[in-house]
């Protein structure tokens, strides 16, 4: 199974860009110019799956260089702004009150700020696996830094599969909860097989799940 995602790790990128780039496209083109905010929050974090997959995928192509970096740094400046609109997905989908709405944007704004912080703040390593060209987070990364990515990739998804779960009982549809357990089964994947070096790219067949499924989800509610 190992040599086989080599494999096919540098070609599989570019399917994912396209996939989420479609999704993308189609979540935007469905917001109703800001009316339909999951469509809305759901085309804002596939572009950002969808550009840190594309520039993964040119990484080899663009070679170490200015271009690369600069690039490879929007690409963590991106993540840690467009990720935290997953807690704000959820206080969509369950339907909550005007003030706790308000207390979670707060919280998911106080997110954003210390995500794109992060992004400027991270050590950029860069790291050849599987024919692929990427930046890592480097051992000059601060602590501070290093706790908020942490919180991005890991506190997001617990939450959003618990939102799933009430949702599911609530309005009798899997589709939020499968979007949070795929990307979490993904995630554990690669660790759970010793794939370490691989984290990256067996993850991201949960972000398209993630993603089809926010779509799914967003249809569904905001018919």
């Amino acid at each position: 199974m190992r040599e086989f995602l080599i494999g096919v790790c540098p070609a599989a990128l570019w399917l994912i860009a396209a996939i989420e780039l479609v999704i993308m496209l189609l979540a935007l083109k469905g917001s109703g110019k800001g009316k339909k905010p999951l469509h809305l929050l759901t085309g804002l974090v596939c572009f950002g799956l969808f550009y840190d997959a594309l520039i993964i995928a040119l990484g080899s192509r663009l070679g170490e260089g200015a271009a690369f970096m600069f690039l490879s740094r929007l690409r963590f400046v991106f993540h840690g702004a467009l990720i935290p609109l997953l807690f704000a997905i959820c206080a969509y989908a369950l339907d909550l009150g005007k003030t706790w709405k308000t207390i979670v944007w707060i919280f998911t704004g106080v997110l954003i700020v210390l995500g794109v912080a992060e992004g400027f703040a991270t050590d950029l390593s860069v790291q050849q696996v599987a024919g692929v060209l990427r930046c890592t987070s480097g051992e000059g990364t601060p602590g501070w830094a290093k706790a908020v990515s942490s919180v991005l990739s890991y506190g997001t998804v617990v939450p959003l599969i618990i939102a799933g779960i009430v949702v599911w009982i609530r309005q009798k549809t899997p589709a939020l909860f499968l979007a949070g357990f795929l990307m979490f089964a993904f995630s554990a994947l690669g660790p759970a097989t010793g794939n370490f070096d691989l984290i990256f790219f067996i993850s991201m067949f949960g972000e398209v799940c993630m993603a089809l499924f926010f779509l799914i989800y967003a249809k569904q509610k905001e018919k």
